[in-house]
């Protein structure tokens, strides 16, 4: 469905990002990945995705928290990969404490890679989009961007931003042939939520498992975690002809956690 397009997906060497990424290559997308980690194991996951799907695969290590970095990053996804017609910005840090307890070297950490780097991003991917007349814009956000929790203040205020950024942008593309959405996932097990689950089974006195599902009974109606498929799934709708008049909406998919 999407054989000849390209995707630039932050944070995509793990977790949500490379389920996105996957989901995309299945579908004969070329993908950008971006991220940290060991570079023989990037190595391997570029011509693992490229072998399996017959897509061209690509990777940049920009840091995110560097705007120059960023804007090589496009750059380089143009260059390497002939174009750019998908980004998803994914990539995310977190950090909990209460608000006077706060590090302010993590809120600005947190601002700088969950917010600003995607209006860093889009800014440099608009005018590849504009010129095609055909653009996806991705943004993972988090039902924290629809709702809050306490001891996140930097999450919350980044995620809620981002749902913003998405409507500005939603707007400012609206009849171009682009759309602009966020995902707003809700507890999904992925390394971000891996320290939270053992606090809970730490404070509880209970292993793992049951301090996830504690984590869940605590927001979550469902009482299942959502799955990093299931979130890739609905990349892909996203970027289909189907959803070509989906635009500027905050898309929750959390188990009914927002309907609370």
């Amino acid at each position: 469905m999407l054989k000849g397009k390209v995707a630039l997906i932050t944070g995509s060497t793990s977790g949500i990002g490379l389920g996105i990424a996957r989901a995309l290559a299945a579908q004969g997308c070329g993908v950008m990945l971006n991220g940290f980690g060991d570079a023989a194991a990037i190595e391997r996951l570029c011509l693992e995705l490229s072998e399996q799907h017959g897509a061209p695969v690509a990777y940049n290590r920009a840091d995110l928290t560097h705007p120059a970095e960023i804007e090589t990053l496009v750059a380089d996804a143009v260059a390497q990969m002939g174009g750019l017609d998908i980004l998803v910005n994914n990539a995310g840090i977190q950090h909990t404490a209460p608000v006077e307890e706060f590090p302010p070297e993590k809120w600005d950490a947190i601002l700088a890679v969950n917010l600003s780097a995607s209006f860093h991003t889009i800014h440099h991917a608009l005018p590849h989009m504009k010129a095609k007349g055909w653009g996806r814009i991705l943004n993972i956000a988090s039902v924290h961007g629809l709702v809050a929790s306490p001891n996140k203040a930097a999450y919350v205020a980044a995620k809620h931003g981002l749902v913003g950024l998405t409507k500005v942008v939603a707007l400012e593309t609206a009849g171009l042939g682009i759309t602009c959405n966020a995902i707003c996932p809700g507890w999904t097990r992925t390394e971000l939520i891996e320290p939270q689950i053992l606090a809970k089974a730490q404070a509880l006195g209970v292993g793992l498992e049951a301090g996830g599902q504690a984590l869940l009974a605590e927001k979550q109606p469902s009482r299942q975690f959502v799955s990093i498929e299931q979130i890739g799934q609905l990349a892909v709708f996203l970027c289909s002809s189907a959803a070509v008049q989906i635009t500027g909406t905050a898309v929750p998919i959390d188990g009914g956690w927002t309907a609370q």
